[in-house]
């Protein structure tokens, strides 16, 4: 795989983690949750641990790729920052929007 098809893959990794959380009921998208619906708090905790799922996927990529970069805290800020505005868009949907009457 070429760089830029897994830059790609990454990306689209990352926009379908990052929104999962708010579009399913499900724990991971597996797991049932017995109650009538998930609380955000456990929405955030599914973002939370995604978000290091996703690094690892992009660590190994990156790895197999050939030399890997040290990064700094700076990344990882951003790279988070960058997550949480993926999500946006399910935050939206799952919460902000009106729902008929």
């Amino acid at each position: 795989m070429d760089i830029s098809a897994s830059s790609w893959l990454v990306i689209v990794l990352a926009v379908l983690a990052a929104n999962l959380p708010f579009f399913s009921e499900r724990v991971f998208g597996i797991l049932p949750w017995r109650a009538a619906g998930k609380p955000f708090w456990l929405r955030l905790v599914e973002l939370i641990v995604l978000y290091f799922v996703l690094g690892a996927v992009a660590f190994f990529i990156e790895a197999r790729q050939g030399n890997r970069f040290q990064q700094g805290w700076e990344f990882y800020a951003v790279t988070a920052c960058l997550f949480l505005v993926l999500a946006y868009p399910g935050f939206v949907l799952r919460y902000l929007r009106r729902r008929p009457s």
